[in-house]
Formats: structure tokens, C-alpha cells, sequence
């Protein structure tokens, strides 16, 4: 174990750059709202999703949260265990509770995540298919890569996110990526649930999620079927978590994450609107501004996502 997690850790080291998942769940809003231009219109106070749209988030003030919108870029990239594994080591703490079936001729994978992302809290509930060819980068690092699904393969889906029992979120739609992230916000992924709700395309696909819920460990009992809609909590996970979450790796990145969210809290202490919060980190925090541009390295976004295509075959 030892051996293979530093490969993992030279591996990272040898790629030095940022997936786009990665970047995304590593609190891209709040990241690309501080940087170059667009920190400005922020902090001229002109509309908040004006100066995120183009991350592929949208802000919704009710619920003070950044989610992901239909059509980002990050849709090109699709998924593969690789990103998983990457997330520790970027500053992500967070349970993944990925199912794999198959249905209709092709191979699915519906994925949960929630937890720590760095500067963020929350969660994602992520659909996958259309299974390209598997890829090899290490004896160690092998998997299969999945691209996002075209619109006829969206599913309607809905959480709500509880932190110790309390209400942080909740979110409802047809989506192939239904997310919400929580600035500032500090957890352990221990303390998050995950109430989901998610529709099949039919009681037949229904039928080979719950197989899959069940193979992974979740009981008759913890699962409700109502036709083709499937519901169940996500605490605890039952599947295998990354090698990265390696328990003294994950309380140097929770502590560090916590120092982030504790200065956000006091530097942001008395505003409500998302605009004046920007600015106060603007203008009382220099050393946590430029810590956040530095972290944006839009140069390196493609890095992962290339090499992975280099390995595909």
C-alpha cells in the first residue's frame, strides 16, 4: 500500500497540472472570481454570474451556493477514477460512491461525491456513459474512461445536502452533473448526507442501479423504488475510496482547508451579499487573494485529460 501510494504521489508530481473535474470541485468560483478581470467586475459590483459564467458556474443567492450549469466546458472531459485519485492531493476531502451497470447497450457509471473541496463544501451527483477504450498509465493506475452523456441520456435528479443533520442544500433537475458548492463553508465528509432521488429512463434501468446500489453493500431496507425513481441516503460509503485518502495525507490537507474557510469566515464576517464578500477578501486578505490566484493555472487545465488520451487504447 505504502509503495503504490508513492507512485501515485511521483505521478503527480511528474504531471504538475489540473484536470478540469478537479479544478472545478477545487472551489473554481470563488478561485476565478479573484483572478485578472473578472476579479474587477466583482468588485465593481456587477453581476456575480456575469463573472463566473464563463467557469461553467452560476451563483444562486437564496441558497448562497455556485452550481454547475448545463453546457460547461467541463463537459468535454467526462470521468475516469484517475480524477478521484488526484483529488486529496489538490486539496479535495471528499467521500465518492461511484455505481457501474449496464443498460440499453451501453455501460453507465452514476457517481456521488460530497465533502471538503478546499475552499468549498458540498456535493455532485454525476452521470456517465458511452464507454471509450480503457487506459493504462501505471500498473497501478488503469481504469476505464467515460464521457459525459448526450441530452436523451440526461436524468432527473435531486438531493438535499445535510450537514450534522442540518439543511446546507438542495438541488433539482434534469442534468448529467447536478452539483453545489458552499463558499467558505468548512466539514468533514463524515458529517455530510446525501438524500437522493433519481428517475431512470425506465423501470428495466431501475432495476440495474439498484443491483449495482445492492452489490456495492446498500441493503432492501435503505433503498426505495417507485417505478423507475430510486431513493436512498449516502453517509457512510460502501465502495472503495481512493488510495489518497490516506488518513495523516487527509488531515494535513482538512487543516490547511480549515485555515482557508476560517479566514474566509472572518474576513466575510457581516456581509451578506456574495459581491461585498469578494470585496472584503479583496481588500482585508491579500495574502489569501494572491494564495487564490496563484492556485489558477488555466495554462495546465488540459494537462490530465491529454495524458489520459495518450494512454487510451
Amino acid at each position: 500500500m505504502v509503495g503504490s501510494y508513492i507512485k501515485l504521489l511521483t505521478l503527480i508530481s511528474i504531471i504538475n497540472g489540473i484536470n478540469p473535474k478537479l479544478l472545478s470541485n477545487m472551489g473554481i468560483a470563488l478561485k476565478t472570481v479573484l483572478a485578472g478581470n473578472e476579479a474587477s467586475k466583482v468588485a465593481d459590483k456587477e453581476d456575480i454570474n456575469e463573472a463566473i459564467d464563463f467557469t461553467g458556474y452560476s451563483y444562486d443567492p437564496e441558497q448562497d451556493i455556485f452550481y454547475s450549469n448545463m453546457d460547461p466546458w467541463q463537459k468535454k472531459y467526462g470521468y475516469c477514477h484517475l480524477y478521484d485519485e488526484l483529488a486529496a492531493p489538490w486539496g479535495m476531502i471528499m467521500d465518492c460512491e461511484p455505481m457501474f451497470f449496464e443498460y440499453d447497450n451501453k455501460k453507465w457509471m452514476i457517481s456521488l461525491w460530497k465533502g471538503q473541496y478546499d475552499l468549498t463544501a458540498g456535493c455532485e451527483m454525476g452521470v456517465y456513459t458511452k464507454e471509450e477504450p480503457k487506459f493504462k498509465l501505471t500498473e497501478l493506475l488503469t481504469g476505464t474512461f467515460y464521457n459525459c452523456p448526450e441530452d436523451e441520456d440526461m436524468l432527473e435528479m435531486s438531493y438535499t445536502l445535510r450537514k450534522n443533520g442540518e439543511t446546507m442544500l438542495t438541488r433539482e433537475d434534469v442534468h448529467w452533473w447536478l452539483t453545489g458548492f458552499k463558499l467558505g463553508e468548512y466539514t468533514e465528509p463524515s458529517e455530510l448526507t446525501m438524500e437522493v432521488s433519481i428517475t431512470l429512463k425506465s423501470e428495466e434501468m431501475a432495476r440495474a442501479y439498484v443491483d449495482a446500489l445492492k452489490k456495492a453493500g446498500y441493503l432492501d431496507g435503505e433503498i426505495t423504488v417507485e417505478g423507475a425513481k430510486v431513493s436512498f441516503i449516502f453517509d457512510e460509503p460502501r465502495t472503495p475510496q481512493p488510495l489518497t485518502r490516506a488518513k495523516a495525507f487527509e488531515r494535513l490537507i482538512q487543516w490547511k482547508n480549515k485555515l482557508m474557510c476560517d479566514k474566509y469566515q472572518e474576513v466575510t464576517e457581516g456581509y451578506n451579499d456574495i459581491n461585498d464578500k469578494i470585496n472584503a477578501i479583496k481588500e482585508r486578505s491579500p495574502k489569501l487573494y494572491k494564495k487564490i490566484m496563484h492556485l489558477r493555472k488555466m495554462n495546465k487545465l488540459f494537462d490530465i485529460h491529454e495524458l489520459i488520451e495518450g494512454y487510451l487504447h
